[in-house]
C-alpha cells in the first residue's frame, strides 16, 4: 500500500444535509419540520424532561436521602497492601500515592483491617479500624493518627 492508495472507508464521510434551500433539494419549504405548530417555530420545541403537562417521571418518583455537605469521604486501604513496603518502613499518604496503591486522598486515608501483616511498620493515616490496630500492632510495628 502506497500513500496515494490511502482513503477513508466508503460511507465513512457523510456531507451534513443542507435543509431549507429550495424545492428541487427534497428538504425545501418547511425543511422537514412539517406545517405550522410548536415545533416548527424558532426557538420551538419543549424542555427536556417535558412530557406534554403529564406529571413529569422526575416528580412522580419519592426522594430518597439526602447529601451531607460536612461529610468526610475517606480513601480505605486494607492491612494486606500494605506487606509490598519494606520492614521498618513509614507508611504515609504520600507514600501510598507514590507506590500506587491508592489514585487520590480525596479527605483523608482510613486503614481496615482485611487480610493479615507480616511485616512491622509504622503507619500514618487519618483512621484506622479496631481490627486494623491490632494486626498492625500485632507485627510489631506502630499506628499514628495524623
Amino acid at each position: 500500500m502506497k500513500l496515494h492508495d490511502l482513503a477513508p472507508a466508503p460511507g465513512s464521510k457523510k456531507e451534513r444535509t443542507r435543509v431549507g434551500r429550495g424545492l428541487g433539494s427534497g428538504l425545501g419549504k418547511t425543511a422537514g419540520k412539517g406545517h405550522k405548530g410548536q415545533n416548527a417555530r424558532a426557538g420551538g420545541g419543549v424542555r427536556p424532561g417535558f412530557e406534554g403537562g403529564q406529571m413529569p417521571i422526575y416528580r412522580r418518583l419519592p426522594k430518597r436521602g439526602f447529601y451531607n455537605k460536612f461529610g468526610k469521604e475517606y480513601t480505605e486501604v486494607n492491612v494486606r497492601e500494605l506487606n509490598r513496603f519494606e520492614a521498618g518502613t513509614v507508611v504515609d499518604p504520600v507514600l501510598l500515592v507514590e507506590a500506587g496503591v491508592i489514585k487520590n486522598v480525596r479527605d483523608g486515608i482510613r486503614i481496615l483491617g482485611n487480610g493479615e501483616l507480616e511485616k512491622s511498620l509504622t503507619v500514618r493515616a487519618n483512621g484506622f479500624t479496631k481490627s486494623a490496630m491490632e494486626k498492625i500492632q500485632a507485627a510489631g510495628g506502630k499506628v499514628e493518627v495524623i
